[in-house]
């Protein structure tokens, strides 16, 4: 293999790594997003089970949904964004694999024309050597 195609192997293994981790932090904070969801949900369960059971809290539970809208609509679209971003980098890192694989199969091309080439050239020596043992004997 040339010293062109291993360095261009090695710049998108590079790049391919690169994306890899950035898609698994943006995964990492899809998650927390999601999961800060899924806490918003349960809270307003747990205030509506208290507010069935307290007047008190029964009044205020009006106020409260009020205020949990706002905060379930931010975290939605904190969500939203993060997929987004997920799915660009996850076509980002599919284009890099794409890269990758096309910078091997040139190489591996390069590396088998390079055997075809010696191969041929290894044969017709040994044609020319048969044909001047005949010539000679």
């Amino acid at each position: 293999m040339t010293a062109w195609a291993q360095s261009l192997i090695r710049i998108s293994n590079y790049e391919v790594e690169t994306l890899q981790k950035r898609l698994a932090e943006i995964t990492a904070r899809k998650a927390e997003a999601e999961m800060r969801v899924a806490v918003l949900d349960a809270e307003v369960e747990i205030e509506r089970a208290n507010a069935s059971q307290d007047p008190t809290s029964s009044m205020m539970l009006q106020a409260y949904l009020n205020g949990w809208k706002m905060k379930r609509a931010e975290a939605e679209s904190a969500v939203a964004a993060v997929a987004a971003e997920e799915d660009g980098a996850r076509d980002a890192l599919t284009g890099a694999f794409e890269e990758l694989k096309k910078f091997e199969h040139v190489a591996e091309a390069t590396r088998l024309n390079r055997l075809i080439a010696a191969a041929k050239r290894e044969s017709a020596a040994f044609d020319e050597m048969g044909l001047r043992r005949r010539a000679e004997g």
